[in-house]
């Protein structure tokens, strides 16, 4: 018998933290690291590590939300997931050339020479542009992008000398 691995399960996103009860009977307070204020709709399915959770309800609170959730039936449940991490499949709307974080993560960054330099580790936050970290902690503008095949490859065109290599350890300390 051969062994065949399991599928890879779909690609989720963080959206949201539950951040602790509120009141007696289950409702717990939700922080969304999302604009996208409808994965708190009724019925809504978000992921956590412990399984899934359906919203029931929810309303705005504070810039944050009041939420009930299927799974969570009173106060004792709602410590209880007090900083659970909330994720939801991407949703991707748009037939413009919108960026996805998920998509950049893990691709090949290849530079106008056809350098490849090695795979996209985090995409940072920077008022001037986003930047593309790379596994070997180089850091690449994301202004610079001008082309991708989401989740594979991204095509840069860089300045002279912003990807240069870098010495190793046994060369940096001669």
């Amino acid at each position: 018998m051969v062994e065949r691995p399991d599928p890879p399960g779909p690609v989720l996103l963080e959206v949201g933290r539950i951040e602790r009860p509120h009141g007696l009977d289950g409702e717990v307070v939700v922080s969304l690291v999302t604009q996208r204020t409808g994965r708190l709709d009724p019925g809504s399915v978000l992921h956590t590590d412990r399984g899934p959770l359906t919203v029931g309800s929810s309303r705005p609170h504070t810039k944050r939300f009041l939420v009930r959730f299927d799974r969570i039936t009173d106060r004792t449940d709602a410590e209880a997931w007090r900083g659970v991490v909330l994720s939801a499949e991407p949703i991707n709307d748009s037939d413009d050339d919108t960026l996805w974080v998920h998509e950049l993560v893990g691709a090949r960054v290849v530079d106008q020479h056809g350098v490849d330099h090695g795979l996209v580790a985090a995409v940072l936050n920077n008022p001037a542009s986003d930047l593309l970290e790379l596994e070997d902690g180089q850091l690449i503008p994301l202004t610079f992008l001008v082309g991708h095949v989401p989740g594979q490859r991204i095509d840069v065109d860089v300045p002279v000398g912003l990807l240069e290599s870098r010495p190793s350890d046994d060369q940096a300390r001669n």
